[in-house]
């Protein structure tokens, strides 16, 4: 991958899931939401698996989803961890707008 993709692709997973932290934690006034959605986003973005095979052959789709997450390249990390500190980042910004008085809705 080439470094400009990595670093477009960094911003982007940060600012997307913050946005989308920061305006599900303003309506629905839960400050951590897209912080605990964010792992089961990352699972429907790597696995193949469709969902629901995790309710009906569950086995086989951990184990398929073991296999994905272990041949995950380091940028590939690099990126979905970028996505995981933006929805932290909308919490941690949702938590001082409200400390310090402002109220959303």
């Amino acid at each position: 991958m080439n470094i400009v993709v990595l670093l477009i692709s960094i911003l982007l997973f940060f600012v997307l899931f913050f946005g989308i932290g920061f305006i599900l934690n303003m309506i629905l006034r839960m400050t951590w939401i897209m912080a605990i959605i964010y792992p089961i986003v990352a699972i429907l973005i790597i696995d193949k698996v469709r969902f629901l095979d995790y309710f009906t052959d569950s086995k086989h789709a951990f184990v398929e989803l073991g296999h994905r997450f272990s041949s995950l390249a380091s940028a590939d990390i690099i990126i979905l961890v970028s996505g995981l500190a933006g929805a932290i980042a909308s919490g941690i910004t949702i938590k001082l707008l409200r400390k310090n008085g402002y109220q959303m809705f």
